[in-house]
């Protein structure tokens, strides 16, 4: 007859289960590999979340120092040029590349703060194995339900929840060069109008705000829609289809 399977002392893995695969282990304390390899990946999940934040910002202030010294310049052609066509030629070709900075600026921005939605929710996942296998911690530490811990991670919710991103202050800044390269082109266009230069520029600013922030919600929606670790999943159910096998 063949043998049952053995396990260790303390509830561990049973030996016909591969342990990487072991995501539901038995009752018990947790190997000290288990938890050295847990207290590693909160600090390294810790650290990738610190280096999103510190790329978002670096790139927001090369973007907001970028817009200030072109707007610096341009009131410069302005004033030697007294508004003439060096002001009208420097303008055209400032503003759309000011405005293309700042849509690079924006994404790159926005996929800093997905990876970061990213490392936040699974750092939730790794509070939750805090407390399934010390529950003695729960009343030092702040434990809230599973839905809840991205909000205690900073991740919050709202109405203007949208526009306290970093992408959002870039999404904005765009916005307003890009209706201001619009309505530039458009003062040229009628013969130096300002009713036309004023409403081309709005409607295009409006529109282009109104485009980023969809862009940025539906990324976010994507990411909090997303499951958290498919692979944890993956390996559960290998463990679910082993640990039949061995009864």
């Amino acid at each position: 007859m063949p043998e049952a399977p053995s396990s260790s002392e303390e509830g561990g893995d049973t030996t016909d289960v591969d342990p990487s695969l072991a995501a539901d282990r038995p009752a018990g304390d947790p190997r000290p590999a288990a938890v050295t390899f847990a207290t590693t990946e909160h600090f390294t999940l810790q650290g990738a979340r610190a280096a999103t934040i510190a790329e978002s910002t670096g790139r927001a202030s090369m973007f907001l120092m970028s817009v200030s010294g072109g707007l610096v310049a341009l009131g410069l052609i302005a004033t030697a040029s007294r508004v003439g066509t060096a002001f009208y030629a420097f303008g055209l070709v400032l503003l759309p590349t000011l405005t293309f900075v700042g849509l690079v600026t924006f994404e790159r921005a926005l996929q800093s703060g997905m990876e970061d939605v990213g490392y936040a929710r699974r750092i939730a996942l790794l509070r939750g194995y805090y407390f399934d296998e010390a529950p003695e911690l729960s009343s030092y530490l702040m434990s809230v339900p599973g839905p809840e811990r991205l909000r205690v991670l900073e991740w919050g919710e709202g109405r203007w929840q949208a526009f306290r991103s970093v992408a959002a202050m870039v999404a904005v800044i765009t916005s307003v060069l890009a209706g201001s390269a619009i309505g530039l082109l458009a003062a040229v266009a009628s013969e130096h109008s300002l009713a036309a230069a004023l409403a081309a520029g709005g409607v295009v600013a409006v529109a282009a705000l109104a485009a980023l922030m969809r862009r940025q919600q539906s990324a976010w929606e994507r990411a909090i829609a997303a499951p958290a670790d498919p692979e944890l999943q993956i390996r559960r159910r290998r463990v679910g289809d082993q640990s039949s096998k061995v009864r």
